[in-house]
């Protein structure tokens, strides 16, 4: 049996905020979920201070709160675990990349951003998915791309089977399931959740028509929402 390495201590508050709503835990809360996961109260201390110092947490009146970087991370987790989808008509979303000579770190920029709305490279410059999700496609207003709606001509089933490796996704999605389901030492269950959260950020939800047979995401959604159901019950989760 696989058993992954437990969290360091900043991983794991950073962790306990990211999957909690709202995303503000107060210090003596942490520090008691800390130790539920064998963390000494004082490596906790030191673990918030320098995430704080490195801008991945802020204070508010007392309470620890992600960063601006962190809490897009929330956002994106949080379109994963919830049901993000729309009906869909078969269109797709198209941006292209209509400005070329830009610098290095602007391209980089870009790519992450188009990443981040779950869009993939069709192309160079070529960025697409099926238009079946709910979030607004703000990614439209950079003066750099052109965007529209379109249908494939092609199989879509095919399209989105080049664009993405979804079986191999399936599998790894099967397999920490069954890890967190056999899983019961709170520190490495911990991370075996943090995987689950982790791996759902990637999946690229896409319609249902478009997915192999037995596509694990509904089932990775339901045991990382029982998970945090046992983080409430010990009162270190929201």
């Amino acid at each position: 049996m696989v058993v992954l390495a437990p969290l360091p201590a900043r991983s794991v508050v950073l962790s306990l905020l990211l999957g909690s709503h709202p995303d503000r835990m107060a210090a003596a809360d942490l520090v008691r979920a800390g130790e539920h996961f064998g963390i000494p109260a004082s490596t906790t201390r030191v673990a918030l201070t320098r995430a704080v110092a490195a801008g991945d947490l802020h204070r508010d009146a007392g309470d620890y709160l992600l960063g601006e970087r962190l809490a897009a991370r929330q956002r994106r987790q949080d379109e994963a675990v919830l049901d993000a989808e729309t009906p869909w008509d078969g269109g797709w979303e198209l941006a292209v990349v209509v400005v070329a000579g830009r610098p290095g770190p602007e391209r980089a920029a870009l790519r992450e951003r188009l990443a981040s709305y779950r869009l993939t490279e069709l192309r160079e410059g070529v960025w697409t998915r099926p238009a079946n999700l709910r979030r607004p496609r703000s990614y439209a207003d950079d003066a750099v791309l052109s965007t529209f709606t379109a249908t494939p001509d092609e199989d879509p089933v095919a399209l989105a089977a080049g664009l993405w490796d979804l079986r191999a996704w399936a599998a790894s999605g099967r397999q920490l399931v069954d890890l967190l389901a056999v899983t019961t030492d709170p520190a490495p269950r911990l991370a075996v959740a943090a995987q689950v959260v982790r791996h759902l950020a990637s999946d690229p939800l896409l319609p249902a028509a478009l997915l192999p047979r037995d596509w694990p995401a509904a089932a990775m959604r339901a045991a990382y929402a029982d998970y945090q159901a046992e983080l409430r019950a010990l009162a270190i989760g929201r």
